[in-house]
């Protein structure tokens, strides 16, 4: 799953680093994720895995990094409940 976010990390995340070689838990926003590119990211995230994020998870924590926004699909694709809301 991380690949695929770093791929459309990379496509929609207009990053001003390689989404590609980010460490897991690096700041997205260090990196140059802007509110603007966090719904382009949060659209194509729905997009890519069918899924909706609910309100409760529009929040900056959960597209902090690579590794909080797996733990927010893992939870959405497959109900796991966890600590990213």
């Amino acid at each position: 799953m991380q690949e695929q976010i770093r791929n459309i990390l990379q496509l929609h995340g207009n990053l001003g680093a390689d989404a590609t070689s980010l460490a897991p838990e690096a700041s997205l926003h260090q990196a140059g994720l802007t509110s603007h590119a966090t719904v382009n990211l949060m659209l194509a995230l729905e997009e890519h895995f069918g899924i909706e994020f609910p309100e409760r998870m529009l929040r900056r924590r959960v597209f902090d990094s690579i590794a909080t926004i797996e733990a927010a699909l893992t939870e959405l694709t497959t109900g796991a409940t966890g600590a990213v809301a």
